[in-house]
């Protein structure tokens, strides 16, 4: 059995993207991860974020980078807190 878990973001119209498999026409890859061991850290995260009363996609893209390169090196994550999320909402109000 395989297992893999990929989070991939939208992006604007005319902007780069990477070719995802099944995913039309792709998008920004946020986490890339594969094998069991991996993927069941992914779902604990998003187990975690949810239990904010976050949705996983509302979250700052940085966190998913973050993740990713973690869990490639095999260490821990710095759980995604209210506070984070909260500076996320205002740095995104000042970039639009």
């Amino acid at each position: 059995m395989v297992s893999c878990f990929d989070i991939v973001r939208a992006v604007e119209p005319g902007a780069a993207f990477q070719t995802i498999p099944f995913v039309r026409p792709g998008g920004e890859l946020l986490l890339d991860v594969s094998g069991w061991p991996r993927v069941r850290r992914v779902l604990e995260e998003i187990d975690a974020i949810e239990a904010l009363g976050l949705h996983p996609a509302d979250i700052c893209p940085d966190h998913w980078r973050v993740l990713n390169g973690r869990i490639a090196a095999n260490v821990a994550c710095r759980p995604y807190t209210r506070a984070m999320h909260k500076a996320w909402l205002a740095r995104k109000r000042l970039a639009s």
